[in-house]
Formats: C-alpha cells, structure tokens, sequence
C-alpha cells in the first residue's frame, strides 16, 4: 500500500519554533516529530513513503535523505511556498498512486500508536461496500482543544457531518483515501480537505474507525512540552 506524510504545513501555532525550523523536524523525545512516522511505517512492513514539503522543505530532505537509514524509500512532493492545503498537496501527489486502489495519508503533525498495518486490512472496506467509498478516517475521542468534534460515527463504519445532539469524534488526521476523491483536483491547485470530506458524508461515501489509544495534535508549544514530559510515549509510539 502506497503512503503518504503531509509535512508542508507552515506550523503557525508553534511559532516561533517554526520560523526557523520546520514542523516535521521539531523535536519529540530526541527524534525529529516526523521521525516517529517513519519508524513506524518501516516497522510495520511499509516500504515507500511519499512526504510533501513547502516551507522549509530542503531541511525536511536534507534530514530525512533517500529513507535508506529507516528501511524505507522517500520520495518528495515539493510544493510552493505557502503549500496547498491538504487535499491539494495529496492531489499534487497523485501521479505516484495507483488510480484504482485507496492510500495512506498521514498528518505528519499527529502522534498516535494506531496500527498503520491494519490499513491494509481496512482497504477491503472499500471493495465490500455497498456503494463507493471515497475515503475511510481513523477517528478519536475529541481532546479537549476540540471538543465539538468533526463527524459522528454510525453503524456499520458509516460516517456522517455532525449536528446538533449527537455525538461526535474527531478526525485524527489519519486515513484511507481513495485516488478519485481528488480526481477534479488540478497538480499545483490549492484546496482544502474539509469541504470535501462532508460532501462524501453527504452523499454515504465516507466511512470511519474509532482509535481510542494514544493521539496528539502537536499544535502548540504548551502540547509539544506536554508530550515531551510523557516518559512513555516512545515506548507506546515504537516498541522495539
């Protein structure tokens, strides 16, 4: 399965950090942030990644290199400055994919000890369904920075937009997609996911799992110190 890390975010949240080093490259326990993916994903039996870039990028590549010393192979999408926002940096990306089977896509910002080998699995959810499905999120427990949540998660895997009085999880920033959701997407068009994940709730083409382990948004410097005082997390992101 193909996989891809979303790393051209510009960090806003934890400037001033990112002004002079970029996001994926913060440091998380000794490692670079992005780092803990890429152990992960190679641990896991993952072989290629491909890891978008913009502000900052040529540090991210000069850090990361080829992949070799983590057992994987990178390669690099580079957008402009500014990037493209979530879905148009996937978009940008897609020649790589194969257009008839779903992909990884990663947040690069997230931490989170989900089981990534289980999206193999879970890409058979987008062969059983009864109609097409255009993508499958890894949901959470809303954390307390976001507690109205992003989606509510029906029977039978089936995802829809929230509304008032119902229960609602969080989208982890994790998850299958597949290559037609961005199929009226131009190379190098800015766009953002969001608007287009609702749509496919709206129309029954969006499905979900709940993940109730570890997950963190690092967002802000008061969560980036908070995960660094947690003396477990990199036995709980990558037992060795």
């Amino acid at each position: 399965m193909q996989v891809m890390i979303l790393a051209a975010g510009r960090g806003e949240r934890l400037r001033p950090l990112t002004d002079h080093c970029p996001k994926p490259l913060v440091p998380v326990h000794g490692r670079p942030l992005i780092e803990w993916h890429l152990l992960r994903l190679a641990q896991q039996g993952f072989q290629e990644v491909v890891i978008n870039v913009a502000h900052l990028g040529t540090m991210i590549e000069d850090t990361l290199g080829n992949g070799s010393r983590f057992g994987l192979g990178i390669r690099y999408s580079r957008e402009p400055e500014g990037a493209l926002e979530t879905a148009g940096g996937i978009a940008t990306a897609r020649p790589w994919a194969d257009p008839s089977a779903p992909f990884l896509v990663v947040n690069g910002d997230v931490l989170c000890d989900w089981p990534v080998q289980n999206a193999r699995t879970l890409a058979q959810a987008f062969l059983d369904a009864s109609q097409p499905t255009d993508a499958l999120l890894i949901l959470v427990n809303n954390p307390s920075h976001h507690p109205e949540g992003d989606f509510v998660l029906e029977a039978h895997r089936h995802v829809r937009k929230k509304s008032s009085g119902s229960a609602t999880l969080t989208y982890s920033g994790i998850g299958l997609f597949h290559p037609r959701l961005f199929l009226n997407l131009q190379v190098g068009q800015r766009q953002a996911l969001g608007p287009m994940l609702h749509h496919a709730a709206d129309e029954g083409r969006l499905q979900g799992v709940l993940h109730e382990g570890l997950w963190v948004d690092v967002g802000t410097p008061e969560r980036l110190e908070a995960i660094n005082r947690q003396k477990d997390l990199p036995s709980r992101l990558w037992p060795a």
